[in-house]
């Protein structure tokens, strides 16, 4: 008997819903990809490119088998709610945003609770758009999956079956400790890249400076500048309690660096970098 054909609706076909797209696509057997998007031209070019297989509807989701709600945190809660009122009981949705908490304090008291997966897989790249999409995204990649014990665990065990076919490693975290982390290790990072750029741009007048004279070590760091804007301002939003702590404590640790300088105190330069260098032996 042939195995019955599994149907996907992806919502949101940027980089993380297009590449989630395309690695279901290379690694199971027997889909079909609806594509959902709020902006008409990401849907008509993620049919070009071959990222999905169907333009999608909102009437997709009744016999859905999966849903993936891969859009702007701050439009997320809203989707989720209208999609776990529409899909049938058998479906299983889970969305991929970076921030967990609020989410899961909002679906909490939804009937369909039991077939939502709050999942956050930390893969990306400073692109954005279905053209950013790319296979292989997640391989390697840890997804974080918070409440878990408020999923069915019939739907926890197709999901990780899945995760881990596009080769995805798995942790579970409660939301707030989620979101707590995500503020340091992402969040923190794509501020401190902005706003890098920001006094770049203000004190370089001349773009062909910036161009002739950025180095290696300046382009990897102000690489994250590159973000949609549309996507991390929400975030900030969201996450703002987290956001602030880490920034306080950041902005304390470039403030003791600046005193080390005008002090001249350059012995203690050196310790607090070498110090610091044990980041080698932790992300190797």
């Amino acid at each position: 008997m042939e195995k019955e054909v599994e149907k996907f609706v992806i919502i949101g076909l940027g980089l993380i819903g297009g590449s989630l797209s395309l690695d279901i696509k290379a690694n199971r057997n027997n889909t079909v990809i609806f594509g959902i998007d709020a902006n008409e031209e990401h849907v008509l070019k993620a049919k070009e490119l071959g990222i999905i297989d169907e333009i999608g509807t909102e009437e997709d989701l009744i016999d859905a088998h999966w849903v993936i709600v891969a859009v702007p945190v701050d439009k997320s809660i809203a989707v989720l709610v209208q999609v776990l009122d529409k899909i049938n009981s058998n479906a299983i949705v889970f969305d991929v945003g970076s921030t967990k908490n609020k989410i899961c304090e909002e679906l909490r008291n939804h009937s369909n609770r039991r077939n939502f997966i709050a999942a956050h897989p930390i893969a990306g790249t400073e692109f954005s758009g279905p053209q950013a999409a790319m296979k292989g995204l997640f391989v390697e990649r840890t997804n974080i999956i918070c409440e878990v014990e408020k999923t069915a665990f019939v739907f926890q065990e197709k999901a990780l079956e899945l995760f881990k076919q596009i080769g995805m490693r798995i942790r579970y975290m409660d939301p707030f400790s989620h979101d707590k982390h995500i503020a340091y290790m992402s969040h923190l990072s794509h501020i401190s890249s902005f706003m890098l750029g920001k006094t770049v741009i203000e004190e370089e007048k001349n773009e062909r400076d910036i161009f002739d004279m950025a180095g290696s070590g300046f382009e990897s760091t102000v690489r994250l500048a590159k973000s949609s804007p549309a996507m991390w301002t929400p975030i900030f939003e969201q996450n703002k309690e987290q956001v602030i702590k880490s920034l306080s404590e950041y902005i304390t640790n470039l403030n003791i660096f600046k005193d080390l300088l005008e002090q001249d105190n350059y012995k203690e330069v050196f310790k607090t970098l070498s110090e610091t260098n044990r980041i080698k032996q932790i992300l190797k």
